[in-house]
């Protein structure tokens, strides 16, 4: 999958795309580093952190942790010398549930007692489904992959409930069985589609109208894929309000130093 696109430039490389993001680039993420894991990241404070480790243990499709940060510290082992408040594109800032802020880095609010939950990216498995020969249609057409709040309840977990996200491909309908069986070989970024073709199924009324990303045009042929997305402890927290919380823009990942592959399982 080539990482040129109306995002931006070719990013070739993990420190080149943290360094991209550091720089100011605000974009999303699909496409950069190809090879490379991304993250979704959640930041909590550490009286909030069991129930987000709770509610991604009991949700592990849309919220699988790939690392959990000590309180306060900005470092993660997925790439050692990234820095959380500054190597991600663009930020959120919550506040009691409400978004008050979409900041390129967050140095100004970050707390001593910030937790950081790195969950799994979808993004991670594109390169292998390109590789297939499934198109990625917001890559192609250089938008923000599609995302949408679900009529599908996630398993509360202590203080914290809502609904799950999902991401939305338009894959052709031959593709479709390629798509389920390359992406159900990486569990640990969602792993296989939760749902495909009507978007009804999912509570989604309207597919020209994402509550996140961009709308993606079809191509003739094309049937909608959906896969459990990292967003979804954003909707938790609009839904559960904890006092503060920092997360990444949907679309807009850490891209870390781990390879895809390590988190391919067994064909």
């Amino acid at each position: 999958m080539s990482t040129a696109s109306a995002n931006g430039p070719a990013v070739p490389d993990a420190r080149t795309a943290r360094a991209r993001a550091r720089a100011g680039a605000s974009g999303p993420t699909a496409g950069w580093a190809p090879g490379h894991t991304q993250a979704n990241l959640i930041a909590v404070p550490a009286d909030w952190a069991y129930d987000v480790l709770l509610f991604c243990t009991r949700n592990p499709r849309p919220c699988p942790v790939l690392d959990v940060t000590d309180p306060g510290s900005w470092r993660t082992a997925l790439a050692p010398d990234a820095d959380l408040r500054t190597d991600i594109p663009r930020y959120r800032v919550w506040e009691h549930g409400r978004l008050v802020d979409e900041p390129t880095e967050v140095t100004s609010y970050w707390r001593g007692d910030l937790v950081s939950f790195l969950i799994g990216c979808s993004f991670t498995f594109e390169g292998a489904l390109a590789g297939a020969g499934v198109p990625l249609r917001h890559v192609e057409q250089g938008r923000n992959v599609s995302m949408y709040v679900t009529d599908r309840a996630c398993r509360p977990a202590g203080r914290l409930r809502g609904p799950m996200v999902v991401s939305m491909r338009p894959v052709p309908a031959d593709l479709v069985p390629v798509a389920r069986r390359i992406s159900g070989l990486l569990p640990a970024v969602h792993g296989a589609p939760v749902h495909a073709g009507d978007p009804a199924a999912l509570g989604i009324r309207d597919l020209d109208r994402p509550d996140f990303g961009d709308p993606v045009a079809a191509e003739p042929g094309d049937v909608p894929v959906f896969w459990a997305c990292g967003v979804t402890p954003q909707a938790a927290v609009t839904a559960s309000r904890p006092p503060f919380a920092i997360s990444h823009a949907p679309g807009r990942m850490l891209v870390t130093d781990v390879r895809d592959a390590e988190y391919r399982v067994a064909a």
